[in-house]
């Protein structure tokens, strides 16, 4: 029961050995060359320092040291499936692959059976490496319960999003989280060098510019596979043309658009729109407008854009820029009444009005405490004046008697009680002195001295 697993290696090959120094595994001469520069052992992993120095966990479980469940967490192409691979190697275990995306509980609980019947009447232990196990459902993620507390299974499961959000608490009490970190520029440019001039990658039969090189780079964003995927295109184009340099216009050629690393259901979904709304809210138009692109052209809903904008306006510049709020909603509707791709242009526009308008959470702060105030339990009546008054007998109760009509004074504005009784003075909202709140911060002082009929 074998699958192919984060796109990077062919699980129904022969795992290769593990440690330092372990025998080759042969791909195929016409694998990608992701698939052929495959690390066969530690000392080929390039980047994640922080799990493979000399007693780190990962290193001890890869070195048969140590057996535990593992929950690899990070973004596509920095080892996840290279490390699985590693680990099912570690020692004469049975080794079973299952992608979340098409096995259900059926299929777990058959590799779970078949698991304890090994280890029982072989004294084996199956390694099961699940690719993309946060799409395991909660079900799912329950049934591997029993089978990792008893070792049934030894799990090694790999997402790239955070386990804290997308896998089960009992799951993840009972498993070591590894987090890969992308891999630096230099990182990258190690493993493109090394597929360059290794036998098992190009061979030496291309160089690449520097300038070559360094788009390249670019080009990957820290991920191993893209590289290696971009270097391979770019290297079939200049052989087939009878050159054997690999430069910038080689690689504009070979990849004509760069795939944005972002999962519209993911950690990089939360991530994205967060970085977003802090630019923002920062005053960087600059940031905030590369992060609306990379939503943009990963596919994401622009009606989730223009709400996050709406939120924002209110949330952190409210009265600041009264104009803010209006020109988000403004977005929204084009959004709802043109569509995409011409709804970029209002969204952006929207965006550059947000990021360069003056800045306040005063609103926010206020409805806050305003509510915080009431669930403290800090209400009471409603002022007898300010009750309706508009039925039979109302008057008898009381209602609406006394009440002061404010445009009948002078500026339209009279002393009278409006909250009630334990509330009286309180004060919610705090006007910033930044852009339009600053005339208000001179006039609510004075409109509070009116109201409450404090002499001024």
């Amino acid at each position: 029961m074998t699958t192919e697993a984060d796109g990077l290696f062919e699980l129904d090959e022969p795992v290769a050995a593990v440690a330092d120094g372990g025998a080759d595994a042969r791909p195929r001469a016409t694998a990608p060359l992701a698939v052929r520069m495959r690390p066969r052992s530690l000392g080929e992993v390039v980047g994640q320092r922080h799990l493979l120095r000399p007693g780190a966990p990962l290193r001890r479980l890869a070195e048969g040291g140590a057996a535990a469940s593992v929950l690899l967490y990070g973004p596509p192409g920095t080892g996840k499936t290279t490390i699985a691979r590693l680990l099912a190697g570690a020692g004469s275990g049975h080794f079973v692959a299952l992608s979340a995306l098409s096995s259900g509980v059926k299929e777990l609980r058959a590799v779970i059976d078949d698991a304890r019947r090994r280890r029982d009447r072989l004294d084996q232990q199956t390694v099961l490496f699940i690719d993309e196990v946060h799409r395991f459902s909660r079900t799912q993620q329950d049934a591997l319960l029993g089978a990792v507390e008893d070792r049934v299974v030894l799990l090694v499961a790999a997402t790239t999003e955070n386990p804290s959000f997308s896998v089960t608490a009992p799951l993840l009490s009972r498993s070591l989280v590894l987090q890969l970190r992308s891999l630096d520029v230099d990182e990258v440019r190690e493993v493109l060098r090394r597929a360059v001039a290794d036998p098992r990658g190009l061979g030496g039969a291309v160089t690449v510019s520097e300038e070559g090189e360094d788009a390249l780079v670019r080009l990957a964003g820290g991920d191993a596979r893209r590289v290696l995927t971009a270097l391979e295109a770019a290297a079939d184009g200049v052989l087939a043309d009878g050159a054997t340099v690999i430069d910038v216009p080689a690689v504009e050629r070979a990849v004509t658009e760069v795939a944005v690393r972002y999962d519209r259901a993911g950690d990089q979904h939360y991530d994205v729109i967060s970085a977003f709304i802090k630019s923002i809210r920062g005053s960087d138009p600059d940031a905030a407008l590369h992060y609306l692109a990379r939503m943009l052209v990963a596919g994401e809903d622009p009606r989730f854009i223009a709400r996050r904008l709406m939120v924002h306006a209110s949330e952190d510049i409210g009265l600041a820029d009264p104009t803010a709020l209006q020109a988000a909603t403004a977005a929204a509707q084009v959004v709802q009444l043109v569509g995409m791709p011409e709804a970029r242009l209002a969204l952006a526009q929207a965006t550059l009005h947000l990021a360069t308008a003056p800045k306040s959470n005063a609103v926010i702060t206020a409805i806050d405490a305003a509510m915080a105030d009431v669930r403290g339990g800090a209400v009471g009546s409603v002022p007898a004046h300010l009750r309706d008054g508009h039925y039979t007998g109302a008057q008898q109760l009381g209602n609406a008697v006394g009440y002061r009509y404010p445009h009948e004074g002078p500026g339209g504005v009279l002393p009278q009680q409006y909250p009630p009784d334990a509330l009286v003075g309180r004060d919610y909202y705090r006007p910033t002195g930044h852009g339009a709140e600053r005339a208000l911060a001179d006039r609510l002082p004075k409109l509070r001295r009116v109201v409450r009929g404090r002499p001024g």
